[in-house]
């Protein structure tokens, strides 16, 4: 091996390991908000079904209805924060 193929593997090693440990943090906040957002997306159909199953039960007044439907949402939306926060 030349001087110079050893040089550049030496460098490519100390660049490597001095971007090795930022790696790790980004795949992990990249992990929960990917879970975040599947949390959120089922929670939108869960409200959707909510509110789908209350107007068909006849129980109570549409208004009522809606309310289901975004209190449905905004449980979801704070299970996404407990997870990414």
């Amino acid at each position: 091996m030349s001087a110079r193929t050893v040089r550049l593997i030496v460098l490519s090693t100390a660049m490597l390991a001095c971007i090795w440990p930022n790696v790790s943090p980004a795949t992990t906040q990249s992990q929960q908000r990917q879970a975040g957002r599947d949390v959120r997306q089922d929670t939108r159909q869960h409200a959707r079904d909510t509110k789908h199953d209350c107007r068909a039960a006849n129980q109570q007044s549409n208004a009522s209805c809606r309310h289901d439907k975004r209190q449905t949402k905004q449980n979801g939306r704070q299970a996404a924060r407990d997870i990414k926060y």
